[in-house]
């Protein structure tokens, strides 16, 4: 399986971090709503893995700076 470099999953793991929050902030139209579904699909294809949580911890766990934790979450093989 081919890696996203860091710097991209960081950049869209920051990106639909912030799409969370103004959705949860109630300020959100369809377009934010679209824009956050396309973030969370970059982000499941860029960590192979099948849903926005997955591939939050993956990609946090890929990550510089990450120190050893729980990987109990990532898929084998990750």
């Amino acid at each position: 399986m081919l890696l996203a470099h860091p710097a991209v999953l960081d950049d869209l793991v920051r990106r639909y971090t912030a799409l969370e929050r103004t959705l949860a902030s109630g300020k959100a139209g369809p377009t934010t709503r679209q824009r956050m579904a396309d973030v969370a699909y970059t982000l499941c294809v860029s960590t192979g893995t099948r849903d926005i949580d997955a591939a939050l911890v993956v990609a946090r766990h890929r990550l510089p700076g990450s120190g050893p934790g729980d990987d109990s979450a990532l898929p084998s093989g990750a």
